[in-house]
């Protein structure tokens, strides 16, 4: 197992790609603080974790608010003995669909920035000290290939991803000489309940079918496949592994060609 005995808090962490991640984290033999809004699908993941044979706690948290993200690493330290290794960000949203920027409501760009960036950069910030002190730590954030490309009526959540793209390699840099590994994973459109919602949405505004939609992603990749919550959360173990110790500051794109 590549993270045996590992000590990881993961947000976002209860379902969906978030789910996926987690399990995959408990099973390569971390043990886990989970973290997310909503305390009943926490509670029903942390008993996943449990069977495969992990610890796991949860804390409900909104990353977007400071005083909770503290209380999340402080529970954190008290859980896990004052040792934190490893930080997975996958919390985040999509925003505005199908909106061009001349129509993007300002209250809504910028709610989808503190979700996205705000969402990242605080747990990062208050998770550096413990590893800092340990010497020893791994960033991984879940980002988007959106962050790679210009993403037409998507200004919102394209910037969003662009902007963590910034904290991740600034962050890399400011942490590197206490042996703390900080990087990105870019997935492309991810089969996910939240996919499954993205095309609805964008079929009603443009008046065609859900499944054209869905066709339409699929041509546009390389591979002509969509991303799987599986291969992003194998991207994640390899990252938060010492296989990727001397990797830090960079994006792995998991999108099958859709940036190229």
């Amino acid at each position: 197992m590549r993270l045996a005995n590992k000590t990881v808090i993961i947000t976002g962490a209860a379902q969906g790609m978030g789910g996926t991640i987690t399990e995959t984290l408990a099973r390569e033999g971390a043990d886990l603080l989970l973290a997310a809004r909503t305390r009943e699908p926490l509670e029903e993941m942390a008993e996943k974790v449990r069977a495969i044979g992990r610890r796991a706690e949860v804390a409900t948290t909104d990353v977007t608010e400071e005083a909770q993200v503290i209380r999340l690493v402080e529970c954190a330290r008290e859980f896990f003995d004052g040792r934190i290794d490893i930080l997975v960000n996958t919390a985040g949203a999509t925003g505005p669909i199908e909106t061009p920027v001349w129509k993007i409501e300002d209250q809504a760009f910028n709610d989808l920035l503190r979700k996205n960036v705000s969402g990242v950069f605080l747990p990062i910030k208050h998770v550096l000290p413990t590893m800092i002190e340990q010497r020893y730590g791994k960033i991984v954030t879940i980002g988007g290939a959106s962050g790679m490309r210009g993403y037409r009526y998507r200004a919102g959540y394209s910037s969003s991803k662009w902007a963590v793209r910034g904290l991740t390699r600034t962050a890399a840099l400011d942490v590197g000489e206490y042996n703390i590994n900080v990087n990105l994973i870019m997935p492309g459109i991810v089969e996910t309940p939240r996919m499954d919602k993205l095309c609805r949405e964008k079929a009603k505004a443009r008046g065609w079918t859900t499944e054209q939609v869905y066709e339409e992603y699929v041509a546009e990749m390389a591979l002509k496949r969509v991303t799987t919550p599986q291969d992003v959360a194998d991207s994640v173990v390899f990252l938060a592994s010492d296989d990727a110790q001397n990797i830090t500051g960079q994006e792995v794109v998991v999108d099958g060609g859709w940036a190229v």
